[in-house]
Parts: C-alpha cells; sequence; structure tokens
C-alpha cells in the first residue's frame, strides 16, 4: 500500500511526536509499504511564536495539493493540526479523497497553559479539523473517551511501542552524582510541569536531559540540579540505565513515550496518577502514581528493576503499527473499487472505437462515482 502522512512535528525537533511518525515509517517499510511523508522540511517555515523549536511552514496549499496528487496515495494520514496538516485537510476535502488523523498531544490543555485560552475555544477547532476524517486515532482508550467527551466521536485506538533493543537494562553508570538519582526526560515547557519535580525536597540528585523553552529560567531558579540537552537514542538509553528513578510530572500528556524508554532501560517510574501514566503504568507495579510526587518518588526506590523491564516488554513499534495499518484498511477498498470502475470505463471507450459488437453492460452495475463523491480522476489528478 502507498502511505502519505502529513506532519507539522519533524526533525530537528526531539519529542514524542517525532518518534511515534519515525518509528511508524519504519515499521511500515519493513513490512513491504511505501511510505512518503510531508514535513516542513521542504518549506519555507517561521518559528512559533513562543516555542521557536516548532518551525511553522508558510504558503504551503500549492506544493501540498502537487505532492498528494503526483503520489495518488492509496491512504492519506494527517498527523498534525498545524499549517501542512490544513493545507492537506482543505485539498482533501476538495478533492473528495478520504483521510485520517491522529491526536498526539493535548493541544487545548497546552494552549490554556501558555495563553490561557478556554479549553473549550481549542475543543471546538478541533472538533472542526478532526470531523470530516474517517477516524481520528488516538493513544489511549483515556485520551478516546476525553474526545468523546467533547463531541469527537469517532476515534480509534492507535497505541505506542518502545524500541526494546536500544533501550535495554544495561549496566553503566554515566551520571556522576550521588545516588538515588532522579531523572527527568522531555521537553522543558510549562506544561510539562517540570517544576514540580526540580522543587521536591528528595535524596542525593536531580537530572533533568531535554530542551525547551522554560530551561534556562529553571536552570537559574534551580542551579542545584543538573542539566543535559537534548541526547542520542544510545546516550539516552545510557542515561535512564545510570538513574534509579524516572519523575514524570507532566499532568498533560496523552501518553509518554518516555515512559516506555525508562521502563524499558529498567527504571521505576513515580507520577502523578493521570493520563499517561494511568494508561501506561496501570497496575503493573512497575511505577508508583500518587498526588504527592514527592511520596511516589521515594516508594519508587523500592521497585526492582526487571519489573520495569518485564512491563515495557509488552510493548513493541510493531504491534503499534499494525494497529496504524489497520485503521488505513479501508482506504485501499475504496480506491481498488474506483480503480475497477475506470478500467471499465476505459475499455468501453476502446471498445466503441472497434467495428466489433460489444456487449451491453450488466444493468445492476454499481455507479462508484454516485457513493462518497469519489473519483478515479481526483484520486489521482
Amino acid at each position: 500500500m502507498k502511505i502519505l502522512i502529513v506532519t507539522d512535528a519533524w526533525e530537528p525537533q526531539v519529542n514524542g511526536v517525532v518518534r511515534t511518525l519515525k518509528s511508524t515509517r519504519r515499521e511500515l517499510i519493513a513490512m513491504g509499504h511505501t511510505v512518503e511523508l510531508i514535513t516542513p522540511q521542504e518549506f519555507r517555515t517561521i518559528p512559533c511564536p513562543t516555542y521557536p523549536e516548532i518551525a511553522l511552514s508558510l504558503f504551503a496549499g500549492a506544493k501540498v495539493r502537487e505532492r498528494i496528487r503526483s503520489f495518488a496515495p492509496d491512504a492519506l494520514h494527517i498527523a498534525t493540526e498545524g499549517p501542512l496538516g490544513l493545507a492537506a485537510r482543505r485539498h482533501a476535502i476538495r478533492e473528495r479523497l478520504p483521510f485520517t488523523t491522529a491526536y498526539h498531544t493535548r493541544f487545548p490543555e497546552y494552549v490554556q497553559a501558555r495563553f490561557g485560552i478556554p479549553l473549550a475555544w481549542t475543543y471546538r477547532f478541533l472538533r472542526w479539523f478532526h470531523g470530516p476524517a474517517r477516524a481520528v486515532m488516538a493513544p489511549t482508550p483515556v485520551v478516546l473517551q476525553d474526545l468523546r467527551s467533547f463531541g469527537i466521536t469517532h476515534g480509534v485506538l492507535w497505541t505506542r511501542g518502545v524500541d526494546l533493543d536500544v533501550f535495554t537494562a544495561q549496566h553503566v553508570n554515566v551520571l556522576n552524582t550521588a545516588h538515588p538519582i532522579f531523572l527527568y526526560v522531555g521537553r522543558v515547557a510549562v506544561e510539562k510541569n517540570v517544576e514540580a519535580f526540580l522543587a521536591l525536597d528528595l535524596p542525593g540528585s536531580k537530572w533533568v536531559v531535554g530542551d525547551g523553552p522554560a530551561l534556562a529560567s529553571l536552570r537559574a531558579r534551580y542551579p542545584g540540579a543538573s542539566y543535559l540537552g537534548v541526547l542520542s537514542q544510545q546516550e539516552l538509553a545510557k542515561v535512564y540505565a545510570s538513574a534509579d528513578v524516572f519523575v514524570f510530572p507532566s499532568r498533560t500528556d496523552t501518553f509518554g513515550l518516555v515512559l516506555l524508554e525508562a521502563l524499558a532501560s529498567g527504571l521505576p517510574v513515580a507520577a502523578y496518577p493521570v493520563t499517561g501514566p494511568i494508561d501506561v503504568l496501570g497496575d503493573s507495579g512497575a511505577g508508583v502514581m500518587h498526588e504527592d510526587l514527592r511520596e511516589a518518588c521515594l516508594e519508587a526506590l523500592r521497585i526492582d528493576r526487571a519489573t520495569a523491564r518485564a512491563h515495557a516488554e509488552r510493548f513493541s513499534w510493531r504491534a503499534a503499527s499494525e494497529q496504524f495499518l489497520t485503521h488505513l484498511q479501508p482506504l485501499p477498498a475504496v480506491r481498488a473499487a474506483l480503480t475497477g470502475n475506470a478500467a471499465r470505463t476505459t475499455s468501453e471507450h476502446a471498445d466503441s472505437a472497434s467495428p466489433a459488437v460489444r456487449p451491453a453492460p450488466p444493468a445492476s452495475a454499481p455507479d462508484l462515482g454516485a457513493g462518497p463523491g469519489l473519483s478515479e480522476q481526483r484520486l489521482h489528478d
């Protein structure tokens, strides 16, 4: 199958959305599918206000249209609600192409945290954006329920995975500070609630790995912690393996891929009992969820690292990608029907130029062009 994914989140960003899409593409290609992406790297961009790490594509409409037409995908997936996603959505609706979308992050909660915009306003935009999609893929049952509560009722589950060969319970120590070592990995931004971790009175030492708009201010306010920038996966795996507890202070994440990476590295988790940790940890015993984050951190020190690793082994990118693929399955069927209809039309035109007598088509032949409004011409135009 030819799959086209449109995303506003891509390299050099380092976040869960980018990692999810890269891992999914890798697995789909390994399954024998052809996968292309439309990303901001193809366009002129400007930094996102208050978040310069995110590049916003300019004047994307014409090129997005051309890319979709030239690739002629069997399945179109719009991964983000940014300028590229909007351009792809506009073209798909105009050309009556079926498509799926995804809800990766708690966008309304982030906007509220940054700008004070009411949740209802942003969810109204999300209902408009995702409404025409055949399905909206979300990472957990809790997130699907949240979407339903705001009127987005056609959500389907697309869970996440972890690279179990990269993130392993290896015996290394690359963090040269006092134990116990408490670790945070992720974007350093207001919506991640990193300050709740840094403000805790904990024994040992604290480490923060990642970058973001809040990093400078947090380093100035909490100089006792140690800070690393963005790391490669191999470097990050060693950092996870060197720590004693992974602290996840976010209250707004939809999943939290870093939770799986930490667990796969044998690192127990301390978190609030909210969406993301609830869905990943469940009742596995691989972490502690508590409204008192300090209490969760101290209790997590008692968890065996083998328990954390065993729970992570339940997740794989292959299984997650097969789930993604399942949600795309109706789209090739539409294309196949249309291709067959076009082939019949071509044959009829060829026969009409021949002196041979052509049998009449069956009276019951379906009129696919009058179905959902799709046409072979539009699919390849």
